[in-house]
């Protein structure tokens, strides 16, 4: 039987319904959840609730959901061309080598030899056309791409480290490979057989399954969704189900939206779906949070809502911002201004508020939701005189009887 997407949770008591609701969280934010890694105390409670779990995802966002007793995988849609979704820990050229070393790892057995592993890695980099030259920063790139790997639960150091990639002298180690976790890597959403149901539903409709997961996956994996961004037929359809999805994203992953003229921001009240916080400490975001209504245009007549800010701009308040204030930053992060603005226009890209547009950027409407006040007052000018109190007009030695 399909879930409802009218509500996916129908027919469970509270508890369960919100069991469900936590499970689908934690797979969200861990799409291969395994014991032993993040929240993967939770996996026996994913493992109970894996029919209702199964069928959640595949009606609400179309993703394939695959559970065993020893791991879970959710296989979501990925972020395409987006560049702000990426791990941070990986260069370009660490995740090329992510991809050679699970091609490399299928025909190695479940163990091999670190230096095995890193010739059969070189191996299929030459077969691919990719050039390997061994130095340093190659020899980083390599060590991030098996750490990576180290995190998910594929490989793990049975004696020794990768960390002996890095030296002039590379030391040994014995590398175990857990290959029911790197076929579920190596698998595709599609690869097992997707249901009768499913496949005769996309058959009979699928342009409204389509716009349907389309829309779903953007407000769930993405804190600002704008109608502009949006092909026409899949704007329409926000439109019109804004205040029903609004109601879906609640009550299946504990989402709120808030929903304007130009869109919806998505936001997780306890902030575990949240990558990047903000706002934030740290003097760059909030130097990012003062800026922002300094870089709005009230009056901007594009149809999306954004205002366009050149470079020079944002430099220009920015540097206000750090002579204002002078001792409320960190004097590292101010010291260069051009790196102080490259990283705030850096964190509003991740955020969804900005886009870049030629030399400059492009502010979401979404910004307007914040007005801060700075909780001190410019310090321009020479400072304030100093003042002291005035002198008493009697003594303790005075005579006694005088004033």
């Amino acid at each position: 039987m399909r879930a409802d997407t009218r509500d996916p949770l129908a027919g469970l008591s509270d508890i369960d319904a919100a069991n469900v609701a936590r499970c689908a969280k934690v797979l969200l934010r861990h799409p291969l959840l395994r014991p032993g890694g993040p929240d993967g105390d939770l996996l026996p409670l994913v493992y109970r609730y894996r029919t209702a779990l199964q069928e959640m995802f595949a009606a609400l966002l179309g993703y394939r959901l695959v559970v065993e007793r020893r791991f879970a995988r959710l296989y979501k849609s990925g972020p395409g061309a987006d560049p702000t979704r990426g791990e941070p820990a990986l260069s370009p050229r660490a995740y090329a080598y992510v991809c050679l070393t699970m091609a490399a790892l299928t025909g190695v057995g479940r163990q091999v030899l670190l230096s095995r592993l890193v010739a059969d890695v070189r191996g299929a980099a030459s077969e691919a056309g990719i050039s390997v030259v061994d130095d340093i920063a190659d020899r980083r790139a390599l060590t991030a791409a098996l750490r990576h790997l180290i995190s998910l639960g594929v490989i793990t150091e049975t004696d020794g480290s990768v960390a002996g990639l890095i030296g002039e002298a590379p030391s040994e180690a014995l590398i175990t490979i857990h290959t029911d976790l790197l076929g579920q890597l190596l698998a595709g959403p599609l690869t097992e057989a997707t249901s009768a149901d499913d496949l005769v539903a996309r058959a009979a409709s699928p342009g409204r399954l389509g716009v349907e997961h389309a829309v779903r996956r953007r407000l769930v994996e993405n804190p600002v969704t704008l109608h502009a961004d949006l092909p026409p037929e899949e704007a329409e359809w926000l439109l019109r189900r804004q205040r029903r999805e609004s109601v879906v994203l609640e009550r299946c992953f504990g989402l709120i939206t808030e929903t304007r003229a130009e869109g919806v921001v998505v936001t997780d009240p306890e902030e575990y779906l949240t990558d990047v916080v903000f706002p934030a400490t740290g003097t760059v975001a909030r130097i990012a949070l003062l800026a922002l209504p300094e870089l709005l245009d009230p009056d901007t007549d594009r149809p999306d809502g954004r205002s366009a800010v050149p470079a020079e701009r944002l430099r220009e308040v920015c540097a206000n911002l750090v002579e204002d204030y002078p001792a409320a930053w960190s004097r590292q992060a101010t010291e260069d201004v051009g790196a102080l603005v490259r990283a705030v226009a850096d964190l509003l890209v991740r955020l969804s508020l900005a886009v870049a547009d030629g030399d400059g950027w492009l502010i979401s409407p979404a910004a307007h939701r914040w007005l801060p006040q700075p909780d001190d007052t410019p310090a321009k000018g020479q400072a304030e005189p100093v003042t002291t109190a005035p002198e008493p007009g009697w003594s303790l030695f005075d005579e006694e009887g005088e004033p």
